[in-house]
Protein backbone atom coordinates (compact mmCIF):
# COMPACT_ATOMS: atom_id res chain seq x y z
CA UNK A 1 0.00 0.00 0.00
CA UNK A 2 1.32 3.64 -1.16
CA UNK A 3 2.35 6.02 1.92
CA UNK A 4 0.10 8.94 1.46
CA UNK A 5 0.06 11.28 4.67
CA UNK A 6 -0.97 14.63 5.07
CA UNK A 7 1.48 16.82 4.25
CA UNK A 8 2.02 19.70 6.61
CA UNK A 9 4.61 22.29 7.74
CA UNK A 10 5.62 22.75 11.35
CA UNK A 11 7.08 26.70 12.09
CA UNK A 12 9.36 28.18 14.64
CA UNK A 13 9.77 31.68 14.08
CA UNK A 14 13.16 33.05 16.03
CA UNK A 15 12.99 36.65 17.83
CA UNK A 16 15.78 39.13 16.71
CA UNK A 17 17.76 38.13 19.35
CA UNK A 18 17.58 34.55 18.88
CA UNK A 19 16.17 34.06 22.27
CA UNK A 20 12.78 33.23 22.31
CA UNK A 21 10.67 31.09 20.07
CA UNK A 22 6.78 32.46 18.73
CA UNK A 23 4.20 29.08 20.02
CA UNK A 24 0.89 28.87 20.27
CA UNK A 25 -0.83 27.54 23.02
CA UNK A 26 -3.96 25.67 21.49
CA UNK A 27 -6.39 26.86 24.05
CA UNK A 28 -8.91 28.37 21.79
CA UNK A 29 -11.52 25.21 20.84
CA UNK A 30 -12.56 22.54 23.03
CA UNK A 31 -12.63 19.91 20.34
CA UNK A 32 -9.10 20.50 19.59
CA UNK A 33 -6.92 17.40 19.42
CA UNK A 34 -4.32 19.22 20.78
CA UNK A 35 -6.25 21.41 23.35
CA UNK A 36 -3.72 22.75 26.33
CA UNK A 37 -0.37 22.05 24.54
CA UNK A 38 1.94 24.33 23.05
CA UNK A 39 2.82 24.28 19.56
CA UNK A 40 5.42 26.37 16.40
CA UNK A 41 2.56 27.35 13.60
CA UNK A 42 2.06 26.54 10.47
CA UNK A 43 -0.58 23.99 9.17
CA UNK A 44 -1.50 21.49 6.18
CA UNK A 45 -0.08 21.51 2.74
CA UNK A 46 -2.95 22.72 -0.28
CA UNK A 47 -3.10 20.46 -3.01
CA UNK A 48 -1.50 23.27 -5.54
CA UNK A 49 1.16 24.43 -3.43
CA UNK A 50 4.85 24.17 -3.01
CA UNK A 51 6.24 23.30 0.88
CA UNK A 52 7.31 27.19 0.84
CA UNK A 53 4.71 28.74 0.06
CA UNK A 54 2.51 27.04 2.11
CA UNK A 55 4.24 27.61 4.92
CA UNK A 56 4.49 31.42 4.63
CA UNK A 57 0.66 31.08 3.97
CA UNK A 58 0.24 29.29 7.10
CA UNK A 59 2.54 31.89 9.19
CA UNK A 60 0.68 34.68 7.34
CA UNK A 61 -2.49 32.91 8.34
CA UNK A 62 -1.60 32.36 11.83
CA UNK A 63 0.83 34.96 12.79
CA UNK A 64 0.52 37.85 10.20
CA UNK A 65 4.15 37.82 9.81
CA UNK A 66 6.09 37.75 6.42
CA UNK A 67 8.80 35.78 5.78
CA UNK A 68 12.38 37.42 5.01
CA UNK A 69 14.80 34.77 6.00
CA UNK A 70 13.55 30.83 6.27
CA UNK A 71 15.59 27.47 7.08
CA UNK A 72 14.31 23.92 6.71
CA UNK A 73 15.33 22.47 9.93
CA UNK A 74 14.20 18.66 8.89
CA UNK A 75 11.18 16.43 8.37
CA UNK A 76 9.34 13.61 10.19
CA UNK A 77 7.16 11.25 9.50
CA UNK A 78 4.51 10.51 11.53
CA UNK A 79 2.70 7.69 11.05
CA UNK A 80 -0.68 7.03 13.17
CA UNK A 81 -0.23 10.74 14.66
CA UNK A 82 -3.99 11.39 13.06
CA UNK A 83 -6.74 11.72 15.41
CA UNK A 84 -8.24 8.49 13.60
CA UNK A 85 -4.53 6.77 12.68
CA UNK A 86 -3.70 8.97 9.79
CA UNK A 87 -0.57 9.72 8.51
CA UNK A 88 1.42 12.70 8.69
CA UNK A 89 4.52 14.22 6.86
CA UNK A 90 5.95 17.64 7.99
CA UNK A 91 8.49 20.15 7.37
CA UNK A 92 9.86 21.61 9.80
CA UNK A 93 11.38 25.41 9.43
CA UNK A 94 12.93 28.41 11.47
CA UNK A 95 12.31 32.24 10.37
CA UNK A 96 15.41 34.10 11.43
CA UNK A 97 13.86 37.65 9.66
CA UNK A 98 10.55 38.43 9.98
CA UNK A 99 8.32 41.62 8.92
CA UNK A 100 4.81 42.08 11.04
CA UNK A 101 4.19 41.82 15.02
CA UNK A 102 1.92 38.73 15.82
CA UNK A 103 -1.30 39.50 17.29
CA UNK A 104 -2.35 38.02 20.67
CA UNK A 105 -3.98 35.49 19.74
CA UNK A 106 -5.31 33.47 16.32
CA UNK A 107 -8.71 31.14 15.99
CA UNK A 108 -6.10 28.26 17.59
CA UNK A 109 -5.25 30.01 21.03
CA UNK A 110 -2.19 32.26 22.84
CA UNK A 111 0.41 33.58 21.02
CA UNK A 112 3.58 33.54 23.17
CA UNK A 113 7.18 34.22 22.55
CA UNK A 114 8.58 32.05 24.79
CA UNK A 115 12.32 31.98 26.28
CA UNK A 116 14.20 29.01 24.28
CA UNK A 117 15.25 27.39 27.67
CA UNK A 118 11.82 27.49 29.15
CA UNK A 119 10.28 25.67 26.31
CA UNK A 120 10.89 22.04 27.61
CA UNK A 121 8.63 22.55 30.60
CA UNK A 122 5.77 23.26 28.42
CA UNK A 123 3.00 21.51 27.65
CA UNK A 124 4.11 19.80 25.03
CA UNK A 125 3.35 16.40 22.74
CA UNK A 126 5.66 13.78 24.25
CA UNK A 127 6.99 13.28 20.72
CA UNK A 128 8.51 17.27 20.56
CA UNK A 129 11.23 16.78 23.29
CA UNK A 130 13.14 14.41 20.84
CA UNK A 131 13.19 16.83 17.83
CA UNK A 132 13.21 20.52 18.99
CA UNK A 133 16.39 19.77 19.88
CA UNK A 134 17.34 19.27 16.69
CA UNK A 135 15.30 22.13 15.30
CA UNK A 136 17.21 24.83 17.78
CA UNK A 137 20.83 23.39 17.25
CA UNK A 138 24.07 24.52 15.55
CA UNK A 139 24.31 21.66 13.09
CA UNK A 140 23.60 23.07 9.60
CA UNK A 141 22.86 19.74 8.20
CA UNK A 142 18.64 19.07 8.48
CA UNK A 143 17.54 15.76 10.27
CA UNK A 144 15.01 13.75 9.03
CA UNK A 145 12.73 11.07 11.15
CA UNK A 146 10.42 8.72 12.12
CA UNK A 147 8.35 8.93 14.95
CA UNK A 148 5.00 6.76 15.04
CA UNK A 149 2.01 7.27 17.32
CA UNK A 150 -0.50 4.95 18.24
CA UNK A 151 -3.35 6.07 20.61
CA UNK A 152 -2.07 9.44 20.38
CA UNK A 153 1.28 8.77 22.38
CA UNK A 154 4.72 8.50 20.45
CA UNK A 155 5.54 4.70 20.40
CA UNK A 156 9.39 5.76 18.73
CA UNK A 157 11.92 7.95 17.58
CA UNK A 158 14.99 7.85 15.24
CA UNK A 159 15.94 10.10 12.79
CA UNK A 160 19.53 10.83 10.23
CA UNK A 161 21.11 13.77 9.25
Amino acid sequence: MPYTPILATLIYVLSADRGKVLMVHRNARADDAQLGKYNGLGGKLERDEDVYSGAARELREESGLEIDAMRLRGTISWPGFGRNGEDWFGFLFVVDAFRGEPPASNAEGELHWVALGDVPGLPLWDGDRHFLPLVFDDDPRPFHGVMPYRDGRMLDWRFSR
